[in-house]
């Protein structure tokens, strides 16, 4: 039986269409399939396909950040990560938060060369997290130290006073749930506070004494809460030297079997999530109007970085 040869076309023209769309579905299949890797397995492992020097910045109010700890435990492990530098630009926050970063830097130090780079300040809980860099690089107008740390709290009495409202307590103790706003803060609960503050303040004396190799005596005489340009910290012992990036990659580059010419990649934490978006969004509407981008609320952001830090801080707030 003849075929018209128009019908031999259209089915020859059907079938490369059909191979086409064939292909395609296979090459998105394929593409689908790699993009879900990449996203289970996350940025805490490198798919630039080489060696790098790893950069994490810590900006803003530091509090216990557990994708930033999770980031930096992943660079530790990376057998890619030959190396990580800190970007430091903070006032400090918690000090259980400088606490834990502080660690996890020292951590990656056992393994692998970790030096800080100080943008414009690195102040309290924030020089505690350079502090754990084995070399510290400032620029000639940064600011570092505030060395310290305190407990604020409010009285409100002469307000409450004011409006003819009393607050009473039922208390196991005559401390329990000291300092309260709603009155005058009695000797003991200063004394207790006063208590904690110093010991945490000789804990963190003590360790910058360590960390920059100071004696205890010196490092007191730095830590009355004053603050340093880069240049002051050179002089003082709490910067080894002025520069940025080149001064960073020359020391690196200085240190045991460490390879020259690595590309430095600013690695982030994974903060994926239901809300990312919004977060995001939030984010960056803050930072447009010059508010705080890691504040969690405006009423937050209009507040400041110190009226959502409770507990022990190590911070410097420029008002």
């Amino acid at each position: 039986m003849a075929h018209d040869p128009y019908d031999l076309m259209d089915r020859r023209w059907l079938r490369r269409k059909l191979g086409f769309w064939r292909f395609a579905a296979i090459a998105i299949l394929a593409l689908a399939v790699v993009g879900a890797a990449l996203l289970l397995r996350g940025p805490e492992e490198s798919w630039l396909g080489g060696d790098q020097i790893a950069r994490i910045s810590i900006e803003g109010v530091v509090t216990e950040d557990r994708d930033l700890l999770r980031l930096m435990d992943g660079l530790r492990t990376d057998p890619k990560v030959r190396a990580v530098i800190l970007r430091i630009d903070s006032p400090g926050g918690t000090t259980t938060g400088g606490e834990t970063i502080y660690e996890a830097a020292r951590a990656i130090a056992e393994v692998k060369p970790v030096a800080a780079e100080v943008g414009s300040l690195a102040a309290s809980a924030g020089y505690m997290i350079a502090s754990a860099a084995d070399h510290i690089v400032a620029h000639n107008t940064s600011i570092v130290g505030s060395i310290g740390v305190l407990i604020q709290f409010a009285d409100a009495s002469k307000l409450l006073d004011t409006i003819g409202v009393k607050i009473d307590a039922v208390k196991s103790a005559p401390l329990k749930a000291e300092p309260s706003p709603f009155h005058p803060t009695d000797p003991e609960a200063r004394a207790m506070l006063g208590r904690i503050v110093a010991d945490t303040y000789g804990w963190f004396v003590d360790l910058v004494a360590e960390r920059r190799k100071m004696s205890r005596e010196d490092v007191l005489e730095l830590a009355d809460g004053s603050i340093f340009t880069g240049q002051q910290g050179v002089k003082n012992g709490l910067v080894d030297t002025i520069g940025g990036e080149v001064e960073l990659r020359a020391w690196l580059e200085a240190q045991p079997d460490m390879p020259k010419g690595l590309a430095i990649v600013d690695r982030k934490p994974d903060r994926e999530g239901r809300f990312a978006f919004i977060e995001n969004a939030r984010s960056a509407a803050f930072s447009l109007v010059g508010l705080d981008p890691s504040a969690r609320s405006l009423a937050e952001a209009l507040a400041g970085p110190a009226a959502r830090l409770d507990g022990l801080v190590s911070l410097w707030q420029l008002r």
